[in-house]
């Protein structure tokens, strides 16, 4: 088996700190790249690079970037919370099959939502990685849509589900599947649903991370495991 060099990117400490507990029979070293926590271990025949980025588009976007130059990362994958637009229910764990940043918007230009002029702006999951998420038991498919805002205005999330075709949204994928796209290296993401993206998701949300459960990172481990 070769074993490949995987950068995971996650945004804050209520989704890192549990991945970086499921590693501590591999031994984790802890230290920083570029100014941002991070963990390096072995997990079967794959190293692994995991970094916390910060909530945000700006945050996911530069470390996944830094992974795949710095470190010569050439596998991305994301673990997260998630706001459910359609479909999914709290708790759910979901691979995203596609990803837009439906916060970018050149519409007063003549432009359609989320288009990026000359560009690709609605990026395909890995099919490879997907397929391996989804073998996992309880895994669904889901449309990732992303954007920096806090998900709770039910009017935004129907214009959102109703423009993208999304069923959920986050803050970081969308800008990470941009970076993957453009360096030619495969993403995959597993998000858990922790709110439904309504004017009672700050609440919602808050109980996930109060719980900070280790089942993303469990599903992401088994998915690295199996990978040849």
């Amino acid at each position: 088996m070769t074993g490949r060099r995987i950068g995971v990117v996650i945004a804050d400490d209520y989704e890192f700190l549990p991945f970086v507990e499921e590693l501590r029979s591999c031994q984790p070293v802890e230290g920083v790249l570029r100014g941002k926590p991070c963990v390096r271990a072995r997990v079967g025949a794959h190293e692994i690079v995991a970094v916390k980025c910060g909530i945000g588009k700006v945050n996911a976007a530069a470390s996944a970037a830094f992974l795949i130059a710095d470190e010569n990362c050439g596998v991305i994958m994301n673990i997260g919370l998630s706001g459910a637009v359609s479909r999914h229910r709290k708790g759910d764990v979901v691979v995203g099959t596609s990803f837009t940043e439906c916060d970018f918007d050149l519409t007063p230009l003549g432009r359609a939502p989320g288009e990026k002029p000359q560009d690709v702006y609605v990026y395909p999951a890995d099919e490879t990685l997907m397929r391996a998420a989804l073998a996992v038991p309880g895994v669904t498919q889901a449309v990732c849509g992303c954007g920096d805002v806090f998900l709770s205005d039910p009017v935004r999330k129907e214009l959102y589900r109703d423009v993208f075709g999304i069923t959920e949204f986050d803050m970081e994928t969308g800008a990470i599947a941009s970076v993957c796209h453009d360096a030619g290296v495969p993403f995959l993401s597993l998000r858990q649903i922790s709110d439904d993206a309504s004017d009672k998701a700050a609440d919602s949300y808050t109980e996930m991370n109060d719980r900070c459960e280790k089942t993303l990172a469990q599903i992401l481990l088994t998915v690295i495991e199996g990978l040849s």
